[in-house]
């Protein structure tokens, strides 16, 4: 029974980044202004600088989210270690990417200072996370880069919890404002309150360096 439940969140886990994870292409696909695109001036749409620093934003958050997922499968950091090494190269390579253009676009977020700080902060905590993770990793310290690991995806599933919590939301408030005010800091709080426990479950605060497999 257990077995079975765990593999249901699995599954269900990386259902919901894959999805998440395609979700850009509405934008760059669509012939007209839609979703939280919606909420913006026609000042900002035509910005060139804007749009770039959104389009990198969602497209290699896209790309994190898709291969991110991967990273916590036991089988594929066990059996397959260079598609591991790969993937969190190209994980690491698209935080970076999307993270410094989420910075730039938080600046403008809707909802004013509420929302723009939650956002700026959750792309602070993702870079931060992630760049830890990358130096663990060099360092051999591989607890210490599991555990960073998990914030830093923590972080980047805010790209799921946000549409998760932002629907409900906006029908319990009647109004899109509020609800994206709240969901700026709802999107993320409560996924490093989780990441904080399963890293603690795992005991992964000790920097044990383990030898690298030739």
């Amino acid at each position: 029974m257990k077995r079975t439940l765990s593999i249901g969140k699995w599954i269900l886990f990386s259902l919901l980044c894959i999805s998440i994870s395609m979700y850009p292409m509405r934008y760059l696909l669509a012939e007209e202004v839609i979703g939280l695109l919606q909420s913006k001036s026609s000042d900002l749409l035509s910005s060139s600088i804007w749009q770039l620093f959104f389009n990198l934003h969602i497209i290699f958050g896209g790309i994190a989210l898709l291969v991110g997922w991967t990273q916590f499968s036991e089988h594929v950091r066990n059996k397959y270690r260079n598609i591991h090494l790969v993937l969190g190269k190209i994980y690491v390579f698209a935080v970076f990417i999307s993270g410094i253009s989420a910075l730039y676009i938080a600046v403008y977020a809707t909802g004013g200072w509420v929302a723009k700080s939650g956002f700026f902060c959750l792309g602070i905590i993702w870079l931060f996370t992630t760049i830890q993770a990358y130096r663990h990793a060099r360092s051999k310290f591989f607890s210490l880069h599991e555990k960073m690991m998990i914030y830093s995806f923590a972080a980047c599933f805010a790209a799921v919890t946000l549409r998760l919590w932002l629907a409900p939301l906006s029908v319990l408030f009647g109004e899109f404002i509020p609800a994206y005010r709240l969901v700026a800091w709802l999107c993320w709080v409560p996924n490093i309150i989780v990441a904080f426990f399963i890293v603690r479950q795992k005991g992964l605060n000790r920097p044990i360096a383990i030898p690298a497999v030739s």
